[in-house]
C-alpha cells in the first residue's frame, strides 16, 4: 500500500510538472523572440558592423572604403595610444586594490553586529546613483578647489589627474562592492566559524584561513567588476581631466594626453578628422579584445581558488 501511495504522488507530481512545462514550452518562443531581436539589432549588428568598419575608412558607415590592416597597423603605432594603455593598466591595478580593500573592510565591519549598519550601508552606497559627468565636474570644483592654494590644478598634472580619478572611482564604486561583499560575509557557514574559535583560532587566523576562502565567489565579482569598469571608464575621465595636460612627444611628432585612459583615448581618436574614424574603430576592437582576455582571465584564475561548500 505505501509503495502504491508513493507512484500515485509520484504521477501526481509526474503530471502537474508536464502540465506546468507543456504551456512554457509552447509559448516561450513568444516572450524570447522578441528580446533576441532587440539583442542582435541593439548589440550583435553593431558589433559586426563594427568589425568590419575597423578594416575600412569612412565618414559614414555608408560610404566605407576596405583598406585591410592599415588602420590596426596605425592604432598599434600611434605613441597616444600605447601611453593610454599603461596608463590605465597602471590605474586598473591601483583602482581594484583600493576599492577591494576598503570595500571588504567596509563590510566585513558593518557584519560585526553593529548599531546604525543599515544607516551606514544606505550612505556608503549613494555614491554609485550619481552619474560619471556629474561626479567628474563634482571632484573637479573639489580637487582645483585645494590645489589652488598650492598654485596649480588638477588638469595641470598627470600625476594629479590619476590620483584624482582613483579617489573619484573609489568613492564612486566602494559602496556597490560593499553590498557584494555583505551578501558573501553572510553566507559564510557558522559550523565553521564556531569551529575555528573551538579549535582557537584567532581572529586575523579566522579571517585568512576561514572567511576570506568563503568569500571568494564575491571577490571574484568585484575583482572582475573593477577590472572591467577601470578600462572602461569615460564619462569620470572626460569629465574630470579631459585627458589633460597634453604634451608632445618628440620622437613621433604627436600630441599625447598625459592624463587619458585608453576609453578617451578611443573617443579623442575618432574627433581628429574623418581619415581617423576607421583607426578609432580599430582601436576600439583592440580595445575589446583586451579588457575580454583580461576579464576571462582573472575569472579563470580567481575561480580556481573558490571553495566548494
Amino acid at each position: 500500500m505505501i509503495s502504491l501511495r508513493k507512484k500515485k504522488k509520484r504521477d501526481g507530481s509526474a503530471v502537474n510538472s508536464d502540465l506546468l512545462r507543456r504551456p512554457i514550452r509552447k509559448w516561450f518562443p513568444l516572450f524570447i523572440l522578441p528580446v533576441f531581436l532587440c539583442f542582435c539589432i541593439g548589440f550583435i549588428w553593431p558589433f559586426l558592423q563594427g568589425i568590419y568598419l575597423s578594416f575600412c575608412t569612412f565618414n559614414v558607415p555608408s560610404d566605407a572604403e576596405w583598406v585591410g590592416l592599415a588602420n590596426y597597423a596605425k592604432a598599434f603605432t600611434d605613441a597616444s595610444f600605447a601611453h593610454a594603455f599603461w596608463y590605465t593598466a597602471a590605474f586598473a591595478v591601483v583602482s581594484i586594490i583600493v576599492i577591494n580593500v576598503f570595500a571588504f573592510t567596509v563590510a566585513y565591519a558593518l557584519t560585526q553586529k553593529m548599531r546604525g549598519s543599515n544607516l551606514f550601508r544606505t550612505v556608503f552606497f549613494m555614491p554609485n546613483l550619481i552619474g560619471g559627468v556629474v561626479l567628474g565636474y563634482i571632484w573637479s570644483l573639489i580637487f582645483d578647489a585645494i590645489l589652488k592654494n598650492y598654485g596649480t590644478y588638477l588638469a595641470a598634472n598627470a600625476t594629479y589627474g590619476f590620483w584624482g580619478l582613483v579617489i573619484l572611482v573609489a568613492w564612486q564604486q566602494i559602496g556597490y562592492m560593499m553590498i557584494i561583499y555583505i551578501a558573501g560575509l553572510q553566507a559564510v557557514p557558522e559550523d565553521m566559524m564556531e569551529a575555528a574559535k573551538i579549535d582557537g583560532a584567532n581572529g586575523w587566523q579566522t579571517l585568512f584561513r576561514v572567511t576570506i576562502p568563503n568569500v571568494m565567489p564575491s571577490i571574484t565579482i568585484c575583482t572582475f567588476l573593477t577590472l572591467t569598469n577601470s578600462f572602461k571608464m569615460f564619462d569620470q575621465n572626460l569629465a574630470l581631466t579631459g585627458g589633460l595636460p597634453q604634451v608632445i612627444d618628440k620622437v613621433n611628432k604627436v600630441k599625447i594626453n598625459m592624463s587619458e585612459l585608453m576609453a578617451l583615448n578611443i573617443y579623442s581618436t575618432y574627433n581628429i578628422s574623418n581619415k581617423y574614424h576607421g583607426v578609432a574603430q580599430a582601436k576600439a576592437v583592440i580595445f575589446f579584445l583586451l579588457v575580454a582576455v583580461l576579464a576571462l582571465s582573472q575569472q579563470y584564475a580567481t575561480r580556481k581558488k573558490e571553495v566548494q561548500q
